[in-house]
């Protein structure tokens, strides 16, 4: 899945999860702020399919076995 990180005017580092509405993380580095998007996408996309919600495609390859 494709991570989108920008640096905030007050120095902050947000990382977003394009097709994951609502997949947003702050972050003191950038680093952190990948980390912190990339558990929260996990968790969003757990929680779908334990729900029987529609999975994007996008991330449809990261549960291949």
């Amino acid at each position: 899945m494709r991570v989108e990180i920008e640096r905030e005017e007050d120095g902050r580092w947000i990382g977003e999860v394009p097709a994951l509405p609502g997949a947003l993380a702050y972050g003191a580095t950038k680093e952190e702020a990948r980390a912190k998007v990339e558990a929260l996408a996990f968790r969003i996309l757990a929680d779908k399919m334990e729900h029987g919600e529609p999975v994007p495609d996008e991330a449809r390859d990261l549960f291949a076995a």
